[in-house]
């Protein structure tokens, strides 16, 4: 039994978790109770119906994650949640249940950063990683680069001025009628398109070329649909009324032989285009060989693709979490914990739910 085991608890958007994991490291448990059914129902994730079932699902996932890793919670040394950010009714689930648990138990409660937690998911795919290295971080709430010059210690060096890169995905996804989660669908749909069918646009910052900006390819593909549903409307005489929600049946095949599929493509080459190229850079300004991937888009199929020809270019070693890491999970949460365990940065029962919480902020 030597060793740090960290019961860590992660319901920060739609997934309840709970995991057990030993030294950062070694992952014994790692236990998920999913709301993405639900919430496709809805085109995105309602803050009032993900916050009740977290309150179902928070007792079972915890208990199932101890019965997995085979012990029981006087033999954990630390309960560890995510504070922040996140929906602030989610949020309130994990830490209200860590805080019950780490009182009852007398066990050390630490807060943990769900970025931070992203970021720690690479420790348990690849154990030999160690700061300092470059992470791109990407997922439906945030696009940052970051460098992590040691463990729990980052500093930014880019984000994104408008939309996430997974923000812009779920949005595009909903106008190409294809529905939630945006992101994986495209992915899918993608892979059957032409990545050059479409020269969409590549935003450049003065003055950040480190920063993002997303809003602008997520309008020219709004642009082209619209117009080409322009060119129905004129070529038929028929005028329709789109509802909000973008899912009204966009054609497979456009008046200029560019398909769906294209459009997909086009859009996810012009995305992870501008995040590979701009990641390589700041690393080698910064002269690291490592550059690590984390969040939900990390898992995207493209972006890692692309990645690894820019960093192999560049003589840069990626590093990426398989793809059940890079979902919200506790088993990231429990990593990160570890680190701030061993510096002694522990909480107590006055910690709250922080829903727009910085990278960095403690």
């Amino acid at each position: 039994m030597k060793g740090t085991y960290i019961l860590a608890i992660e319901s920060s958007c739609d997934e309840t978790a709970a995991a057990v994991v030993k030294d950062g490291r070694e992952v014994l448990s790692n236990v998920i109770s999913s709301q993405i059914a639900l919430h496709t129902l809805y085109g995105g994730v309602v803050p009032e119906i993900a916050s009740r079932k977290h309150v179902e699902k928070i007792t079972p996932v915890v208990t199932e994650a101890l019965k997995i890793a085979k012990m029981t919670i006087d033999e954990i040394d630390a309960v560890a949640v995510t504070y922040g950010p996140g929906l602030v009714g989610p949020l309130l689930v994990g830490v209200s249940a860590a805080k019950a648990i780490a009182y009852a138990a007398k066990k050390p409660l630490i807060g943990v950063h769900h970025i931070e937690g992203h970021v720690s998911a690479n420790y348990i795919s690849h154990p030999e990683l160690e700061p300092p290295f470059m992470c791109l971080i990407v997922s439906g709430g945030h696009t940052h680069m970051v460098e992590v010059a040691d463990y729990g210690e980052y500093r930014i060096l880019g984000r994104t001025h408008d939309d996430a890169a997974g923000e812009a995905f779920d949005k595009v996804a909903r106008a190409i009628g294809l529905g939630y989660p945006g992101g994986p669908k495209i992915d899918k749909l993608a892979k059957e398109g032409n990545p050059h069918a479409i020269s969409f646009p590549r935003a450049h910052i003065d003055g950040s070329p480190y920063d993002f900006s997303f809003s602008g390819v997520k309008s020219a593909v709004l642009n082209y649909l619209n117009i080409e549903k322009m060119k129905t409307e004129h070529a038929t005489g028929i005028t329709s009324i789109a509802p909000q929600n973008g899912t009204e049946g966009c054609p497979d095949v456009f008046s200029d032989g560019i398909t769906k599929a294209d459009l997909a493509a086009s859009f996810q080459e012009a995305v992870v285009d501008v995040l590979a190229t701009r990641t390589v850079a700041a690393a080698k300004q910064l002269g690291t060989t490592k550059v690590a991937l984390a969040g939900g888009v990390a898992s995207n199929s493209a972006l890692r693709r692309k990645m690894a020809e820019v960093c192999e270019e560049n003589g840069i070693r990626l590093y990426y979490p398989e793809p059940i890491l890079c979902t919200d999970n506790a088993a990231m949460i429990g990593s990160a914990a570890y680190y701030e365990y061993i510096k002694g940065r522990t909480a107590d029962l006055s910690l709250n739910a922080v829903p727009s919480l910085k990278l960095g902020e403690r």
